[in-house]
């Protein structure tokens, strides 16, 4: 490649004109008319082209090898397939969810449903009635007569097609047949994507969608020259639709979405250059309209539009009821809320409990001590505690503090009445002043007065305010969750996990919030008692309950947001969590099952020969950039435009999707896994091909496709590695298919191994495999 001069940019118009004389090189020449500057791409003559690289270079040995690529891809990930016959690591929760889908019973989960529901369609279109319940790890498919193969189908499929993707995401970019195989080899003999592809999981949907994401970008970047035409919109389109499978698949397939919407900023950033020809701010406005329908509306809707089948889908109550609104359960048939919510009336006795922690608001005839440890002076009122235990120390009933009719609705307590709670057994009404806490200072008391002496008639004043609630709309049991304001001082009754002292007999300790809108400050009355004027009553005796309406929205809304909290809860330590400076160099695995008879195990792990080569790699890359820079800086130019293009914009995309699947892992408190780096180990392997390409070849397959001409010139397929790269690539591919093979029994699971063997499998000493053999000198 000879260059002078900038390479054509995507916004410059450009005329080319070809030269060749019959046994002369072939040559292209394109003028950039913005700058008047020249770039010469010259390829070498056919003739002096060797016939193993004439065939591969061909659309015939492109096929050859892209169907060689996906029948072993299909080959490796569905070989014993039907192994082991039952529930691997995750299958307990995706395996579930799909029976979830045909029996209809909701369910909750932190990940989006795209690809629970490709699972569910699997298993209704196998036969899979939803009755096996997928409750434990190593639970028998073949005893309860599960098509489980038929759900393992789905994901082997997926990520066996990832293969020819990536190889398409390659030679779209403008390399060669042999490095677009390099980059599919790379991934096709990994024993982790594997692992992962032949189990009931999330991540070979995620990451089948994320690369058929990134194939679709390239081809639309590829139509640069012709915007708005048929093609550049359904390629504009496509990437969309794709994002939002990514997106729907997994909670982290919004990577996808920040990657492509990166690429996207830097790509108007440079619309907005007002030296380049053609640039107005009517011509970027027609392209920041046209990607906010293709990448951000479409996708959208799309992903909304996997939302509303699932919940559409799962109408019935289920086993995630109780991590919704009472406004959301009582839209599922059978829901206890939805069957058993009462309206409350006033002199009804109740009894109510605390949301979060389910402790029972209680008080008994005990104070609380005149000082506490830290030699704070309490009121010495009556205790008023958390109980965790039913009992008629629990009973309040419901004083009114207005006139009521004599019968009939106008009885039954509404959003924002004023309340007094009396507490039965003693005879005394729920009170809070401004006086501290037993254990925390900050909070204030509460305690309860006599009904008889009005001194403090004011203290006993309570607002039931509903969570969510409409106006005059009626406290209902179960579903009628609410807070407790008190009158006076604005405070919300409140408890928390920590337990009194032993003069509470070790009960949870019941205070005022100052924040009267904070969220775990909610309680619900979980039945009624004892029934005031239960002759006023003969109009609720109705027919069944239907399920009521609830938006669309709102329930999406609501969704949404427990499932980032519930995301970020995921604290508690786990075995074979690992952090993610770790994932590039594969120190650790995670065990997905055993079977301690026959010592065979799943435990999913890399191929360290792919993945170290893909380490190497980014640091070459990365090296490669600073050195550029470097020596830009002090006014050398040691890599041709062209080259160094493709360098900064095709593998800096490649770049960019590593790190954004990449480091925001980083910033996380959750428990991480190796798992959570194959999206971003795709993507490496993509920068190890472009890599190799840089050190053993110095041609680059221009894209030619010229804005508003209609015709259309191919770029030559042809790369000047010669029989350089057919060679590494088939050293490559038979070195990583030995590891892959020594790996093997850790994949499949099959055959057991010995402790001996367990231990020769132990490439590194991080890796925790089971059966291994103690080895001398072990502590």
């Amino acid at each position: 490649m000879a260059g002078k001069g900038k390479s054509a940019s995507a916004s410059s118009s450009l005329r080319h004109r070809s030269t060749a004389g019959p046994s002369e090189p072939t040559k292209l020449e394109y003028e950039n008319t913005q700058d008047d500057e020249h770039v010469d791409v010259v390829y070498q003559n056919p003739k002096d082209r060797n016939p193993i690289e004439l065939l591969l270079e061909s659309s015939k040995g492109s096929a050859i090898v892209v169907t060689i690529l996906t029948a072993l891809s299909f080959a490796l990930r569905f070989y014993k397939i039907n192994h082991p016959d039952q529930v691997v690591f995750d299958e307990v929760h995706f395996g579930k969810f799909a029976s979830h889908y045909l029996t209809r019973q909701y369910y909750f989960d932190v990940h989006p449903p795209f690809a629970k529901l490709l699972f569910g369609l699997a298993g209704w279109f196998v036969g899979f009635d939803g009755s096996f319940t997928f409750d434990t790890i190593g639970d028998s498919y073949t005893t309860a007569h599960v098509p489980y193969v038929g759900l393992r189908a789905l994901p082997a499929i997926l990520g066996s097609l990832t293969i020819p993707v990536v190889y398409g995401i390659m030679k779209e970019s403008g390399y060669s047949t042999v490095i677009a195989a390099f980059s599919a080899a790379i991934l096709l003999f990994d024993n982790a994507h594997i692992a992962q592809s032949r189990l009931i999981l999330l991540d070979a949907t995620l990451i089948f969608f994320m690369t058929v994401t990134m194939y679709a970008y390239i081809r639309f970047r590829k139509l640069r020259y012709r915007e708005f035409t048929t093609e550049w919109w359904t390629w504009l389109t496509l990437t969309g639709v794709f994002m939002a499978c990514t997106w729907g698949s997994k909670v982290n397939g919004i990577l996808t979405v920040f990657a492509i919407g990166f690429a996207v900023l830097i790509d108007l950033w440079d619309l907005l250059d007002h030296k380049k020809e053609g640039n107005t701010m009517e011509y970027f406005w027609r392209h920041f309209t046209a990607r906010a329908i293709g990448l951000i509306l479409v996708p959208f809707v799309i992903y909304l539009s996997f939302f509303w089948i699932h919940f559409k889908i799962l109408s019935q109550s289920g086993p995630g009821d109780s991590f919704m609104s009472p406004a959301f359960q009582e839209t599922l048939a059978g829901n206890e809320m939805l069957l058993n919510s009462k309206e409350i009336h006033y002199y009804d006795t109740i009894v109510m409990r605390h949301k979060d922690t389910k402790t029972f608001l209680h008080s008994h005839v005990e104070r609380y001590p005149l000082t506490y440890a830290d030699g704070r002076i309490s009121s010495q009122g009556q205790q008023v505690t958390g109980y965790g235990h039913n009992d008629t120390n629990n009973h309040w009933k419901v004083i009114p503090t207005k006139a009521l009719p004599e019968t009939g609705r106008g009885r039954i307590v509404r959003n924002e009445d004023v309340v007094q709670l009396l507490h039965v057994n003693t005879q005394t009404h729920l009170l809070s002043h401004d006086v501290a806490s037993p254990l925390m200072p900050t909070n204030q008391e509460f305690t309860t007065w006599a009904k008889d002496d009005h001194t403090r008639h004011n203290d006993t004043l309570f607002q039931v305010v509903l969570v969510n609630g409409g106006p005059n709309e009626a406290w209902k049991t179960k579903s009628g969750h609410f807070r407790l304001i008190h009158i006076p001082t604005k405070v919300s009754m409140w408890t928390h996990s920590e337990q009194l002292p032993e003069w509470a007999f070790k009960q949870q300790e019941i205070n005022g919030n100052k924040n009267p809108t904070e969220r775990t400050a909610t309680w619900y009355v979980d039945e009624i008692v004892l029934e005031a004027l239960e002759e006023d009553r003969e109009e609720e005796k109705k027919p069944a309950k239907v399920p009521k309406s609830m938006n669309f929205f709102r329930k999406f809304g609501e969704l949404q947001l427990l499932m980032v909290q519930h995301n970020a809860g995921l604290t508690a330590s786990h075995p074979y969590a690992s952090n993610p400076i770790n994932w590039p160099f594969l120190l650790s695995g995670i065990s997905f099952w055993t079977e301690n008879d026959a010592k065979k195990q799943i435990y999913l792990i890399g191929n360290i020969i792919g993945w170290w080569t893909c380490t190497v790699a980014l640091s070459i890359y990365i090296g490669i950039l600073g050195a550029d820079l470097l020596a830009r800086r002090r006014g050398m130019d040691p890599i041709p435009d062209p080259v160094r293009n493709r360098l900064w914009n095709n593998t800096g995309f490649f770049l960019l999707v590593w790190a954004v699947h990449y480091l925001p892992f980083f910033l996380m408190n959750r428990q991480l896994f190796i798992h959570h780096y194959l999206p971003s180990h795709v993507a490496s392997a993509l920068i190890a091909g472009a890599v190799l390409n840089f050190v053993l070849s110095e041609t680059i397959n221009y894209p030619i496709s010229l804005r508003g001409s209609k015709t259309k010139p191919k770029p030559s397929q042809y790369s000047d590695i010669g029989l350089k790269g057919p060679v590494i690539l088939v050293g490559f591919s038979f070195v990583a298919f030995l590891m892959f093979i020594f790996l093997a029994p850790l994949t499949y699971g099959t055959p057991g191994l010995t402790g001996e063997q367990v231990n020769s499998k132990r490439l590194l000493s991080t890796w925790t495999l089971h059966f291994a053999a103690k080895l001398t000198g072990d502590a």
